[in-house]
């Protein structure tokens, strides 16, 4: 029998998406053969097996799902907007080499780049599947315009729901630090200006499209203070806190060296463990770390491309789910992922963490789906709104084509879609409203956009370069 809601949707338009293959991540994992999908508004109203009930009322549309597989919107956890202008550059290094080589042209960007970046790393998120983002940007060099503004507007034409995790960094190389001096901010202008964006910008109220997080960039980058206050900040605040942590073994003896302790120590020391807390990468954890992470709720961003692009490691993926750790994906910024797609991350989780301990029985294409739907809701703290296909739930979800060349051969529809090649996204949905139609974007000119971000990357380059 269908799940429903509540009956005070009757009065909202009505879309209805039959005939599909549904997998709805819920807690029992329930899946459906055949089923349907019925959405009232920018919630999920019934999600059950077969046809959808008879005598709806206000149905604007409906959706003949044959050949394909409804899931939940995918939800990215980490991710680095601007870094679209700088793709395929300083191919062959590790993380710390990797930054100073590009953080010198990255202070160079300013608000009209960091539009076409947007529009062009979550255009190309959401035309694979994503609905939810979350983008880490902490580089705000002076007299760039309001990059803020121009990043959650250029959001905004897309159409996704953004967690913008307002980053900072005042530990420059004069202080030890990896970036050059002119691209960080005082301690006291990134408190003031992070402050700013969560009072202008931050709802946090169900369905909001726009939520602000306190970022502090890392360990490395940042100092001691601005931890601190950044924690009192967000909790004063409300809000919830990202940084990276544990990404490398150069990052381990760095704060061995400066902290005589290994990042989750630090971090811990500063106040930044705990339930409103996800960090990116986390791949060098010792059995104590995660032990931390679970008895504090701390999640996680599990970034396998861009660990494997910079040769970081293999993150503990298996031993974080056991322990009870909140573990989703995050595409990690185009510099060091440059598909820029988080429907590959579901099967380069699955086949990287296979190469770890646990082998063959590391991670199954249904908990690749669930980390990258139900677990990045977790680790945004959206568990309750999102993640899932569950009667009221917001109807955020997607319709990927699985009868092509690509998939038509694999008889189960959640293995097609994550040991498969990258699926068709038929339609996606975020709040209700379509993103994404036949695999283009249905608000913005993927075209012109490609042009932007290729205009833009030059400036940017010519600018780096004292042009």
């Amino acid at each position: 029998m269908a799940a429903s809601a509540s009956p005070d949707s009757a009065v909202q338009q009505r879309i209805v998406i039959e005939n599909c293959a549904i997998a709805t991540v819920d807690a029992d994992d329930t899946e459906y053969a055949g089923g349907h999908v019925v959405i009232a508004g920018n919630t999920i109203e019934s999600v059950g097996a077969g046809k959808a009930p008879e005598g709806l009322a206000n149905v604007v549309r409906r959706v003949d799902g044959t050949g394909h597989l409804a899931t939940p919107g995918l939800i990215n956890t980490h991710h680095h907007f601007y870094q679209w202008l700088t793709r395929g550059l300083a191919t062959d290094h590790n993380l710390f080499d990797w930054l100073v080589a590009l953080y010198p042209t990255w202070a160079r960007i300013d608000a009209q780049m960091l539009t076409a970046a947007t529009h062009g790393s979550l255009g190309m998120m959401v035309k694979g599947g994503v609905t939810t983002a979350c983008d880490h940007h902490y580089v705000f060099p002076r007299g760039a315009g309001d990059l803020v503004a121009a990043e959650l507007a250029a959001a905004a034409d897309i159409g996704a729901r953004i967690t913008l995790a307002r980053g900072s960094m005042d530990r420059s190389e004069k202080d030890g630090g990896l970036p050059p001096d002119f691209a960080v901010e005082t301690t006291e202008g990134a408190l003031i200006a992070t402050e700013e964006a969560v009072d202008a910008y931050h709802d946090g109220s169900f369905g909001s499209m726009v939520h602000l997080a306190v970022a502090p960039c890392s360990p490395f980058s940042v100092s001691t203070e601005l931890l601190r206050e950044g924690a009192a900040l967000a909790r004063r605040k409300g809000v919830r806190m990202h940084t990276h942590g544990s990404e490398t073994v150069e990052e381990e003896a760095f704060c061995h060296e400066l902290f005589g302790m290994g990042p989750t120590d630090y971090l811990a020391s500063t106040g930044w463990l705990g339930a409103d807390v996800w960090m990116a990468h986390c791949v060098h954890m010792n059995d104590s770390d995660i032990a931390a992470f679970a008895r504090t709720g701390t999640g996680v961003a599990h970034c396998p491309s861009s660990n494997a692009r910079l040769a970081a490691g293999i993150a503990r993926v298996p031993d974080l789910l056991a322990a009870g750790v909140p573990v989703g994906l995050g595409v990690d910024g185009t510099a060091s992922n440059e598909s820029g797609e988080l429907r590959t991350e579901l099967r380069n989780a699955l086949l990287i963490n296979r190469l770890g301990a646990h082998r063959e029985a590391a991670l199954n294409a249904r908990a690749a789906l669930r980390l990258g739907t139900y677990g990045g809701a977790q680790v945004l703290g959206r568990a309750a709104e999102i993640g899932s296909l569950e009667p009221g739930k917001l109807a955020d979800l997607v319709l990927w084509k699985l009868d092509g060349l690509g998939h038509a051969s694999i008889a189960d529809p959640v293995t097609a879609l994550v040991f498969g090649p990258p699926a068709p996204v038929t339609l996606s949905l975020v709040d209700g409203r379509p993103v994404v139609e036949d695999d283009h974007l249905t608000t913005v000119d993927e075209d012109a956009i490609a042009r932007a971000t290729r205009s833009e990357a030059r400036r940017l380059a010519r600018i780096a370069a004292g042009g």
